[in-house]
């Protein structure tokens, strides 16, 4: 909605001619009146040039608000300071989703959504990490080797079950249920800590040695995509020698999507996904 502008008169303007001090009616001989009235009309209009030309303090005549008593932000009707407009917040820079951590003491969040993309085996990963995941797959294969997708994204109930079968092998060889916890969470993690819960993770095994142990990093399948994973912005997620850093013991078969800019930062540091995120806010 728009207004219409308008000006307001000042307080000179408003004292021309004042109601309480016009000139008094008086009686005179009709041949009188003409010759005075004009001798005021004259000094009226004398009065009135003298006060429109008359310039402010800053040299200009005034006008608009501040001919009429208004300060600078002040609206014409002078009641209300007119406020500048509001502007939508800046939002902040949206969190990096392939770099999300989740580890023993950083769990999935809640909150954690995310649209899946099923592969001709049955498995399923992050719609978003898939051409990526597909493209390094079809080279592996291109350079005549045989990767196999044993395990991907995994829901919060499959989890359970996989820590909950490991929790009774060890129970079964002795170990109290406490033990058999801790240890199990080494090689299979606590459910809503995993990483196949993202959907970003993969566990690649060679079709002739699909058994997940450290015999695979002696396979041509691990040596390869341990050379070039990075290349499709993948990295082997447990290295060896990070146990600590991870939670996680060495698994030479564990994938995890981070981006191809990340993978490649990594790889050329030597560190591991924790260590890396370390460094960007140190």
């Amino acid at each position: 909605m728009y207004e219409r502008e308008f000006s307001v008169p000042t307080r000179q303007d408003l004292q021309l001619f004042p109601e309480d001090r016009r000139p008094p009616r008086r009686r005179m001989r009709r041949q009188s009146r003409l010759p005075l009235a004009m001798l005021l009309l004259s000094l009226a209009s004398f009065a009135m040039a003298l006060t429109v030309g008359m310039p402010d303090a800053a040299g200009a005549a005034p006008s608009g608000p501040q001919a009429a008593g208004l300060s600078a932000g002040m609206s014409v009707r002078g009641e209300e300071p007119v406020l500048p407009e509001a502007k939508e917040p800046v939002p902040p820079p949206e969190e990096d989703w392939s770099l999300l951590l989740v580890n023993p003491w950083n769990p999935l969040p809640e909150d954690y959504d995310l649209t899946l993309t099923q592969l001709s085996n049955g498995h399923s990963v992050d719609q978003r990490c898939y051409p990526d995941l597909q493209e390094m797959m079809d080279d592996c294969r291109a350079a005549g080797l045989s990767p196999l997708i044993c395990s991907s994204y995994r829901t919060q109930e499959k989890q359970e079950q996989l820590f909950q079968n490991k929790v009774d092998r060890l129970t079964a060889q002795g170990l109290s249920p406490e033990e058999a916890r801790t240890e199990a969470a080494k090689s299979v993690a606590v459910p809503g800590t995993s990483e196949h819960q993202l959907g970003l993770a993969v566990d690649i095994v060679a079709a002739d040695n699909q058994n997940l142990d450290q015999s695979q990093e002696t396979t041509a399948v691990q040596r390869w995509l341990m050379e070039h994973c990075w290349e499709y912005g993948f990295i082997l997620r447990y290295p060896e020698g990070k146990s600590d850093v991870t939670g996680i013991i060495y698994e030479p078969w564990h994938y995890r999507y981070v981006g191809r800019e990340a993978a490649q930062a990594i790889r050329d540091q030597g560190v591991c996904l924790e260590e890396y995120l370390e460094s960007l806010t140190a």
